[in-house]
Parts: C-alpha cells; sequence; structure tokens
C-alpha cells in the first residue's frame, strides 16, 4: 500500500478531499472540491468520489469519507440532509466498487471528534471528552480515551420539550437573530442537560461559528471546560482518513 490516506468531506453543497499526513494529522496536498449532484444520490456521489481520487493517481491507501448521517458499519441508516435513497444504503461497499479503493463511511461529526481528540483541542486529554459541532444541527462525537463511541446523535436529545439543535443550534441563532448573550443562554441549557447525562471531562466546541468562540464561550455557565474546536473546517477530512487508516488497520 502507498501513498497517504485520503479524506473525503461529503455535504449537502460541496464535495471536499484530499490526502492526509497523519503525523502532523494535515493535508498532504491542496484540497479539492466538487459540487455536490443533485439529487446526491449514492451512485451520484459514488461517480464524483471517483473523479476526486482519479485526480490523485499515486496512491491505493484507504479512503474515509464523511457523511452527514447516522452510520452502522458502513451502512448509512438516516438522511437528514442528504438523498433519502441513501438509508438502508451499505456505502462503504458501493464506493469501494464504485472507487476501486478500501473505503470506510464515517459520521461527520465522529470524525471531526476523531480529529480534534487526535491533532486537535483534546489531544492528549484523558477521560471523556464530548464534541460538538454547531451549525445547522447540533453534532456530536463521544471520545473516551481516546476511542469513539458512534453515533452519538446528542442534537436531538430532548431539552425544554424541544429538539436541542431547533433552539440550541448556529442556524437557530441566525434565524431569530439572537445575541451572542442571548444564544449563550441557550447553549448553557444544553450543555447543561448533556454534563447531566454525561459528566464530561471537557467539551470542545466545534462548527464554522467556533472562530467566534471569544463572543459566546465564555457566558456558556456549565461545570465542564469548554474550548473551541482548532482544526476547523479540516476536521472532516482529517478525521475520516484518520478512520479509514485505523478501520484498514494501516
Amino acid at each position: 500500500m502507498s501513498g497517504h490516506p485520503f479524506g473525503i468531506d461529503f455535504g449537502g453543497s460541496g464535495i471536499k478531499g484530499a490526502p492526509v499526513d497523519l503525523g502532523p494529522g494535515d493535508f498532504a496536498a491542496d484540497r479539492v472540491r466538487i459540487d455536490t449532484p443533485q439529487p446526491s444520490t449514492p451512485a451520484a456521489v459514488a461517480a464524483v468520489f471517483a473523479d476526486l481520487l482519479g485526480r490523485f493517481p499515486d496512491s491505493d491507501a484507504p479512503v474515509g469519507v464523511t457523511v452527514p448521517a447516522v452510520v452502522q458499519h458502513g451502512v448509512v441508516r438516516s438522511a437528514a440532509n442528504i438523498d433519502a435513497s441513501w438509508v438502508d444504503t451499505d456505502a462503504d461497499a458501493i464506493f469501494t466498487e464504485a472507487t476501486g479503493r478500501d473505503v470506510h463511511v464515517v459520521n461527520d461529526a465522529d470524525a471531526a471528534g476523531l480529529a480534534e481528540a487526535r491533532y486537535g483541542a483534546a489531544r492528549g486529554r484523558a477521560g471523556l471528552v464530548i464534541v460538538t459541532t454547531l451549525g445547522t444541527g447540533i453534532g456530536s462525537a463521544i471520545i473516551v480515551d481516546g476511542v469513539l463511541v458512534p453515533n452519538s446523535e446528542l442534537g436531538h436529545l430532548e431539552v425544554d420539550g424541544h429538539d436541542a439543535e431547533s433552539r440550541a443550534a448556529n442556524s437557530a441563532r441566525e434565524r431569530e437573530d439572537l445575541t451572542w448573550a442571548e444564544w449563550a443562554e441557550r447553549l448553557t441549557v444544553y450543555y447543561a442537560a448533556v454534563e447531566a447525562l454525561f459528566s464530561p471531562d471537557l467539551f470542545v466546541v466545534g462548527g464554522g461559528v467556533s472562530k467566534h468562540a471569544a463572543e459566546f464561550l465564555p457566558l456558556v455557565d456549565v461545570r465542564t471546560p469548554l474550548v473551541p474546536a482548532t482544526l476547523r473546517n479540516r476536521a472532516g477530512i482529517v478525521g475520516a482518513a484518520l478512520y479509514a487508516a485505523e478501520a484498514a488497520g494501516a
């Protein structure tokens, strides 16, 4: 096996990928982005993956793919922001056949969590770390002593009679034009609920809004330390490549 493992971040509007050097946890070449096909069926997306990987011909290393969905052993079990035809699709098998590479699919928040635990804000932290991504929804990853507990979906906890992400995601802040302080009150309610259930040692807060962490994180009143994610938009690709390499035993 030659070359660096490859990470692909599959989202609703774009498919981004790059080879990843797992030493420093960074791209080994420039990232490539291709628009997500519409409709984004598994077959259409597989064709884009084949095109993307064809631009990096000098590798047969494993490929990791993030999917905004619950993933059980390579099979996609939900489809919140992707085509409904993904449900119960063996994505590992479809993508492996389409690309001729060893492909492993992982939930997008779980990939970000793995990257932050290995290379980012939670590097070297023992115990229970919960990584959350605040965006259109709330993604989550549970990491215990560096080991991923997959598909936690903590954005869908019921808090005060609401699906948590409908009130506390960054999309809710934008939709309702909340101030940072108003949003921090909602985040306090959310993180306090997660804290009561899990008693984590650390919260890592990611998503694009994390670049404004100084505006709202100090206002979130919970016992557990909260720190902003550090890999930002590299986390999905890096975490996917790491997941694939470990799944393949590379």
